[in-house]
Order: structure tokens, then sequence, then C-alpha cells
């Protein structure tokens, strides 16, 4: 070894000389010649000396620029050499950078979709101007949040001092029919107060905002559009402001379009405004729609004004009536306000799922980078041959970790590039499978927020991943290291290895947890009975438009034709139409209703043709249903669901008792039967009380009713003909929201299930990293052992012992992760508590189900490299010895 130690000498010599020595280059070319001599006679190829001196010194010119004082333009083309460097060592091993690239690519992919999605939902400001100032003002009813009455908007605009602007939107839905020269179309609409868009910070791009004269009784028939329905509809007719529209019938002019990048976030769908146009003196006759509570308000706090104070003062309006604004008895103002924040208003829902995806994801982040860790550790453990010539040819510390630290950061960039094409995926099915309530969806998307997120990702994910091996390169024995045989330095990579494995182990046993959780959640709630029999049942809804429907009279007369002329359509075993239509997301037909006790409650109201308790299966059980005897002179007549009658009546028998429905100035019903209870938002939801009576007996006629038809065999296949049916009657009346209501049921759910198939994705993916992290570092073992295996099974050692042997490794590791994933999954599954269904967090069978398949999994990824070891030839091994 003398003649190396002499070269180590030399070169470091070299190396503190300064930059003006011009033959520098010719005397370490000399040196390098006689180093490449010294590492053969000691034992290594002459392939291996030539690649040490390659990667530390390149060439004399890189020798030459790094024995100069470091300035910018230095830095810079070292950089752009430990580039160069870093990129040939990639390219030399191949599969090595595919694996950790795609592995990389996963997580940096999967979390910058995510990101994607919760940052415009949850992180961003909504988009109007002074965002944080816009406030949701909801009524109490009950002790629980409720729509406001017009009255009450009435007298909150008057009084109030906390803000700049209040507006009201109607929560009942408008959909009116756009006839014209194209065919003709339903538009989703909103009935909307003037300050509507002031309030919110937005003018029309064309034309102008509503005003106070255009919102007055009998006002003018107004619109304004939406871009994108002008663009579809107008053709970006720039003439369309002042012009009529027909609606329903009406002409309607257009006062404006609004601008194209405008996100109406109370109500997405709403392509068409108009005003509201109340009566404002019939708000003071306490038995009219203007003191139903279905109307939504917002407002525009003051600059300075916080929402504890807008709070306090809206409290002080709610408790002293006055005289200007009178009250029923009945009202529920005086039980004050609720104020809350228009952004937390419109993330409430998913907030909770966008959280628990956000943890998720960083789940299988942290395991990517584990996993890619662990990679960089085993290579350099093959490495550290090459480590210890470049420290003996004088690399510092600093020199190899920073060359480790760009190979890393390099590999990281290939990740985080194939990543973008993962995100672009990931926001694709994010729009596909994303529940109906989703906020934002639009804005969904990779702007430039997202790109520096990945960019940060990435950064950090280089050198967190680079971090670790190359503090272990830098402390290399180089004597050890040089002659490959360091059991210290391989047992230190090896622990390292293990402790990195048991991480991705408890983290993917987190994962499986909570997606097992999921999975049982949405199998308890299906497993439910809706309270009706949801096979073979087809529903569409049918909206009346046109002046010839404006009488009550004639809209019955249409439904009632509509009915007998789908029972005709050969298929359809029995039909009925119902105001209210379980799981579509009608919500708007609660109404009070009042006992003979007076006791009032709030209960779902449905307008129902006689037969729809037999077409949709809901069980009797008391009474009879109601018939087509129940008509215009009939004595009055309501079914009541059983949560009702128990709760009113306490197992006595209701039949006889007699109950106000609506408006306290009807005439009372008699009840006449008991049906099941029925659920109407969700399986997950407790069933809501209902009460049930006929159209000719309903106080006003619906315009729009759910039309529902029990098929014999495939519930879609006369849909067309039903159709056709309908439009026999009248051809210009829209048919919409056809569905099987096994599909309703499945999408009333679709929030859980798009939290359950992300984490499957998720859980899925990290298994497979922990098995081939578990896999890597057992076979990693065996290469390192393969001395020791040969002289055990020269000495006697059967191969079943040493496959056992390996396996017990193995599954070691694994059940270390597993115990540590217990502790971890039961503090993390409380994220998701409120995805659960009839499922603990703490669900033992779900727990002994992932440690099954963990436990499975893990034997398959150690089955492998033991089996390998146990075919360990003893005498090709001893011979390389």
């Amino acid at each position: 070894m003398s003649l190396w130690r002499q070269f180590a000498r030399g070169v470091r010599a070299l190396s503190n000389r300064t930059a003006a020595d011009q033959d520098a280059g010719d005397e370490v070319q000399h040196y390098l010649d006689e180093a490449t001599a010294a590492l053969v006679a000691n034992g290594l190829s002459l392939k291996e000396a030539r690649r040490a001196a390659q990667l530390e010194l390149g060439s004399v010119t890189a020798v030459r620029e790094q024995m100069r004082s470091y300035g910018w333009e230095n830095f810079l083309e070292t950089l752009l050499a430990d580039v160069r460097c870093a990129g040939r060592w990639l390219c030399k091993n191949p599969g090595f950078t595919v694996v950790s690239a795609l592995t990389l690519a996963l997580g940096i992919g999967a979390s910058t979709a995510i990101f994607s999605a919760v940052n415009p939902i949850l992180l961003q400001p909504l988009p109007y101007p002074h965002a944080d100032r816009l406030m949701m003002i909801w009524d109490i009813s009950e002790g629980e949040r409720s729509d406001v009455t017009f009255h009450t908007y009435r007298e909150v605009v008057e009084r109030n001092r906390s803000f700049d602007a209040l507006a009201v939107m109607d929560g009942s839905p408008w959909q009116p029919t756009m006839i014209g020269s194209m065919a003709p179309k339903r538009l989703d609409g909103q009935k909307v107060s003037a300050s509507y868009f002031h309030v919110l910070g937005v003018s029309p791009a064309l034309g102008r905002d509503f005003q106070a004269a255009d919102d007055r009784f009998h006002g003018p028939r107004v619109v304004i559009l939406s871009n994108a329905l002008w663009k579809r509809r107008f053709g970006r007719d720039p003439w369309i402001i002042g012009r009529g529209v027909r609606l329903d019938d009406d002409l309607y002019t257009v006062l404006g379009v609004l601008p194209p990048g405008f996100e109406n976030v109370l109500s997405p769908a709403t392509e068409i405004w108009s005003p509201l146009q109340y009566d404002a003196g019939h708000a003071t006759q306490f038995e009219t729609r203007e003191w139903g509570h279905h109307m939504r308000m917002f407002g525009r706090l003051r600059p300075g004004v916080g929402i504890g104070q807008a709070r306090r003062e809206l409290d002080r309006i709610a408790h002293t009536p006055i005289a200007e604004f009178p009250r029923p008895h009945w009202a529920s103002l005086h039980s004050g306000f609720i104020v809350d924040s228009l952004q937390d208003h419109v993330t409430r829902a998913v907030r909770p799922a966008l959280l628990a995806l956000s943890g998720a994801v960083i789940l299988v982040l942290l395991i990517a980078c584990v996993n890619v860790t662990n990679l960089l550790l085993s290579r350099g453990t093959r490495r550290r041959g090459e480590f210890a010539m470049r420290a003996a040819l004088g690399a510092g510390r600093p020199r190899l970790m920073r060359q480790l630290l760009t190979e890393s950061l390099l590999l990281a960039a290939l990740g985080g590039g194939l990543g973008i094409l993962v995100a672009n995926l990931g926001i694709w099915a994010l729009a596909a499978l994303s529940p109906p309530g989703l906020p934002r969806v639009s804005a969904i998307g990779l702007d430039g927020t997202a790109f520096a997120f990945a960019f940060g990702v990435t950064t950090l994910i280089g050198l967190v991943t680079g971090l670790i091996p190359a503090l272990d390169a830098s402390r290399i024995d180089l004597i050890a290291g040089i002659q490959q045989s360091s059991q210290r330095i391989v047992g230190g990579h090896q622990w390292a290895r293990r402790m990195l494995v048991v991480s991705e182990v408890a983290l993917a046993f987190v994962l499986l947890v909570s997606a097992g959780l999921l999975l049982g959640s949405l199998e308890h709630m299906f497993a439910i009975t809706p309270g009706f029999n949801a096979s073979h049942l087809l529903t569409m809804q049918v909206q009346l438009s046109g002046h010839r429907y404006d009488k009550d009279s004639a809209k019955q007369w249409f439904f009632a034709r509509a009915l007998e002329a789908v029972r005709g359509v050969p298929g359809a075993a029995s039909v009925a139409v119902s105001s209210l239509l379980p799981f579509s997301g009608d919500q708007y037909g609660t109404y009070g209703v009042q006992f003979e006790d007076r006791r009032g409650y709030e209960v779902s109201r449905y307008v129902v043709s006689p037969g729809y308790f037999q077409t949709m299966g809901i069980p009797l059980r008391r009474g009879r249903p109601l018939s087509k005897h129940d008509t215009y002179d009939a004595p009055l007549a309501a079914v009541i669901s059983e949560s009702l009658a128990k709760s009113e009546f306490h197992g006595a028998d209701p039949i006889g008792r007699r109950v106000h429905i609506g408006p306290l100035n009807r005439p009372e019903y008699t009840i006449v039967g008991v049906v099941g209870d029925v659920k109407q938002a969700s399986l997950a939801e407790s069933q809501p009380d209902a009460a049930y009576i006929t159209p000719p007996q309903s106080w006003f006629a619906d315009d729009t009713m759910s039309l529902i038809v029990r098929v014999h065999g495939n519930a879609t296949a006369p849909a067309p003909a039903i159709k056709n049916a309908i439009w026999s009657l009248d051809k210009d009346q829209a048919i919409v929201h056809v569905a099987t209501m096994d599909s309703l049921i499945a999408k009333s759910a679709a929030e859980r299930r798009f939290a359950m198939i992300v984490f499957e994705a998720f859980a899925l993916a990290a298994l497979m990293l922990a098995a081939i992290g578990l896999y890597g570092v057992l076979a990693g073992s065996v290469n390192d052992r393969t001395r020791e295996i040969g002289v055990r099974a020269a000495l006697g050692a059967s191969r079943g012992k040493i496959l056992v042997d390996v396996v017990q490794q193995g599954m070691k590791i694994a059940g270390l992760g597993i115990v540590i994933g217990l502790g971890a999954a039961a503090a993390a599954t409380q994220g998701i508590a409120s995805l659960l269904f009839g499922v603990s967090r703490l669900d033992a069978i779900t727990y002994l189900g992932v440690i099954a398949l963990l436990a499975a999994v893990s034997l398959i990824a150690c089955w492998v490299p033991a089996w390998r070891a146990a075919r360990v030839d003893p005498s090709v091994t001893l011979r390389a010895e």
C-alpha cells in the first residue's frame, strides 16, 4: 500500500496549491496514472479504478477548477459538473433510476392532484373581492340552522349597521324553459334580490346589474345571463343586451351578461338570474309564502366590523321586535341568528373528506420517500468502494455529500416531471369520481400554485431522500471501503434500511385500516333498507311550463293524464307521481304540521297520487292508503309516517285524529293511515317525519312532479316509450333527471364512495411499496451475507433452515411495523370518523383483516430472497473467496 499512500499524499498536496499553478493538470494526470496501477495491484479491476478517477477528478480542467477560489462562475461550473456526473451515474443504472423515478412520481403526482383540489376549495379565498367579509346568515329554528323568511330579510336590512349590503336568494328551484329558434331547453335559474351581485362584488361584463326598480312586485321581467349560456345559446352576440328571450311563454329582457370567470359558489349550476319581485306589502300577512323559511341570506360586512360584532347586533335585533316589523307568535326570529363565513358554508360538507384525503396522500408521499431512501442506501452499500476511493483522492465530506445530494435531486426532478403526468391523470379521476356537492370543481386544475407546490415537494424530497445516504457515505472507512469487506458499514446500512421498512409497513397499515373502515361503512349503509323496494324503479322529473298551466286544475289535469298514458306503456307494472322523490336531492318540501294538542313538527310533505305506496313498495302499518276517492269534495285525508305517529301518539291509534298540514288557516286533515318510514336524503341520515296527501286535496298544485314507474325487467328499457307517452300530451314539456332508484341511492353515498375509492387506491399503492421495500432489504441482506450463508451451508445447514431464517428476519421487520401501525391507525382514523357509518374506527374485524393481509404480503415478499439464499452454492461462494 506504500504506492497508494504516496499517491494520496501527492493528490492532497496538489489540492492545496493555488489556482495560478498552470502545471497542476499534468502533475495530477501523472499521479492518476500511478493511482490506477496502485489500485489494480491492490485487487481492484482496471474498470473500477478508471471509473473512480472519472467520478472524482473527471479531467485535469475539473481539478484545476476545484483548486481555484470559489466565485459565482466557478460555483455554476462546479454545479453543472456535479449534474453531469449524477446524470452519468443514473444512466449507468437504468433499473434503479426507473424504479425510483416511478415511485417518486406516484407520491408527487398524487399529492399534487389532491393539492389541486384542496387549494381552491379549502385554502384559497373565494373568487370575490374581499371574500373574507362575505357572511351567510341563518335563522335558528328548533335549535338548528334554518333558511330565513322574506320578512326576516326585510327587517335585518332596515335595522342592521354591521353589513354594507345584504342579499337573499330563493331556496326553491327556478327552472325556466327557454324557447326560441333552437330546441326548448330547461335551465337552472335563481330568483335573487336586486343586491345579489352587488354583495358578491361582481358586475356584468356586458349590460348592467339589477336595480331596486327591477325587484318590485309586478316589476319588469328581466334576466342576467351567465357567460357560458350567452356563448352556447346566443353565439356571443353583443347585441343581446336589451333584447327579449322567451322563458315559459313569457318575454324577458336581457339586462346583462356576467364575466367569463364568474363562479357562483352558492348555486354552481345556475345559468340565468331574475329578481325575486316579492310583494313586500304581504310580508305582514302571517299566512303567506313570505313567512316560509325558504330564503338564503348573505351579506358583506362593513370594513373593520368583525363577525362577533355582527352576531351580537343580529341577536339584539332578534330579541327586540319593533312595531314596524310585526311578527307572528310562531315566528322563530326571537331565537337568534347563526352567522358563518361564506367560505365555511361552501366547504363545510366536503371539508372532512378533503382533509382525510390530504392526510392519506401525505402517508403515500412519505412511503414513496422512504422507499427511495432505502434504494439509495442499498446503492450506497454497493458504492462504498467508490466513495472510499474518491475520499482517498482528496474529496472531503462536503464534496461527497454535495455529489450525492445532486444525484438525489436529479432523481427527484425526474420523478417530479413524471409526477406532473400522474397529477393530470389524478385530477381527471377526481373530477370523474367527485361527489355532486363538491364545490368549485371548475377551479380544480394544474395552475401556477399547483406547479409551485409540485416543485417545492420535488425539491424537499430530493433533499430528504438524499440526506441520509449522503451522511452515511461521508463516514466511510477508506481502507475497509476499498477492500469491500466492512461488516460495520454493512450492518449500519442494514439497520437503517430495516427501520425505514418498519416505517413503511406502519404507514401502509394506517392507510389499509382507513380504506377498510370506509369499505365497511358503505357495506353497512347499503345493508340498511331505505323504507321501500328500490329494485326495478325508474324515475324522471316533469316540470310544467307555459301559461296554459297557470291554474292548479290544469296542472293536476296534465299529471292525471300523464299517469294514464304511462300505464299503457309496455313493461310498466305500476305508475305514480310525487312532489318529493327520495334520494333525488329534493329538499324544499318541508312544512309545519300541528296536531290537536297544538304540538308542532317540521315534516316532509309529499303530494302523491293514489297507488304511490304500492308502486314504491312502502309498507302500510295501519289504516288505509290514499285512494282515488280522496278528491276535491271528499273529506281531507292524510297518511303519516310511522316515526311521526310514534312521536305524537306514543303507541296510541292515530287513525281518525286530526292534523293541520301547512297553513293553519286551512281545514284540518284526518289521519287515515300510517306507513313505514322512508329515508329521504341519505341512508346515513335518520328518516324524517312525513305526511302524505293527494294532489286534489293540496292547498296548491305543484308544477314539478317526479314520475315513478315500477318496471318488469330492465328498469331503463321503457324510458324512451315513457317520454313519448308524456310528450304525446304536450311536446314542449321538459323531462329531466331520468334515473333508476338504485342509482339515486348509490349517488346519495357519493362522498363516502369517493373517499373510499381514493383511500383504497392509496392503500394499494402503499401495500405494494411496503412489499417492495421489504423485498429490497432482504435481497440486500442476502447479497451481503452470501459468504456467511455459503459457509453455513458448507458446515451442514439445510436449505430449509436457511429459508426459515431469512423469512423470520423479514417477518420480524413486518411485525414491528404492524405493531407500530396499530397505535398510529388508532390515532389517525379519528380524521375519518365523520365519514364512518355503522362502524367504529377501532373495529376489530377491520384491524385483524389488515394484519392478515399485511402478513400475507410480507410473507410473499420475504419468500423470494429467502429462496435465493437457500439456493446459494457453498463451493462457488468459497471458491470466490
